[in-house]
């Protein structure tokens, strides 16, 4: 039999969450406000399915460039060969968290 290549393909460690923390979401999570010009860092929350980006981006960081009532903007760097690429995508607030290094 042939392996599948689907979008969330090899991520079964990488979306998954840690020990005692599966499960709904918490309300500091949903409260945290994000404004443009905001360093925010790409996590992938697994248990929610709406608005979350490839694979490729988790992990990455990006900068806020448009803030909406149930996404967030966020322009992030992606190798394509022998460039560097300006991705703009539009992701929800569960799948993003303040940047701690900027």
């Amino acid at each position: 039999m042939v392996n599948s290549y689907g979008k969330r393909c090899g991520t079964r460690q990488k979306f998954s969450k840690p020990f005692k923390t599966k499960g709904h979401l918490h309300i500091a999570k949903t409260l945290t406000s994000f404004k443009v010009g905001d360093y925010v860092d790409v996590k992938v929350d697994g248990s929610v399915h709406k608005g979350m980006p490839h694979k490729v981006y988790h992990g990455r960081t990006g900068r806020v460039y448009t803030v909406n009532p149930r996404s967030i903007g966020v322009v992030l760097n992606k190798q394509v060969r022998n460039r560097i690429v300006q991705k703009k995508l539009q992701i929800r607030y569960e799948h993003l968290s303040l940047s701690k290094t900027y």
